[in-house]
């Protein structure tokens, strides 16, 4: 299957998305220390992106608060669990890694929900910049805390925990 390829501009700088044609498979940060580089059997081609590059924009200028599209994240089954728990936190409020173990019935595991967390293949889209220290301070991510910080403070989540409760 073919892997094709866009970028694009966004307030947090360049964006590349990547998927097969019919997903979404990846989300990279350009100027992050982790950006993916497109493979050079890949082929750039902005037409299967029209939809996610609408959404994002939407979500950027303060106007969308979900994603409705086709996404294709390859992980392991642990990280596929991680990730459609991320999926469940509203816009505008954060939860904990801890609270993302419990939630996925392993307690013990917020250290595995956070490694899980750090190789999220679509960050923003899978929202993980709304998971924060257990202390409420911000942690790591894939584009760097400030970006994380820039994100928390477009959706008016910083110093919410809001995705606690049971």
């Amino acid at each position: 299957m073919t892997t094709c390829y866009t970028r694009i501009d966004s307030p947090v700088g360049g964006l590349m998305l990547a998927g097969d044609g019919d997903a979404l498979t990846l989300l990279s940060f350009e100027r992050s220390r982790r950006a993916v580089r497109p493979d050079p059997a890949w082929t750039i081609d902005p037409v299967p992106f029209r939809g996610a590059t609408e959404q994002l924009r939407a979500y950027f200028a303060g106007e969308r608060r979900e994603f409705q599209l086709p996404i294709r994240p390859a992980g392991t089954p642990f990280e596929l669990e991680v990730w459609a728990e991320l999926l469940r936190i509203p816009y505008g409020t954060t939860t904990t890694y801890g609270e993302i173990a419990r939630r996925i019935g392993r307690p013990s595991a917020s250290r595995a929900v956070g490694l899980a967390n750090g190789r999220n293949p679509l960050p923003i889209i899978i929202p993980c910049h709304r998971v924060i220290g257990a202390d409420g301070s911000l942690t790591g991510f894939g584009g760097g805390l400030a970006m994380k910080r820039r994100l928390l403070t477009l959706e008016g989540a910083l110093g919410t925990l809001a995705y606690d409760d049971n």
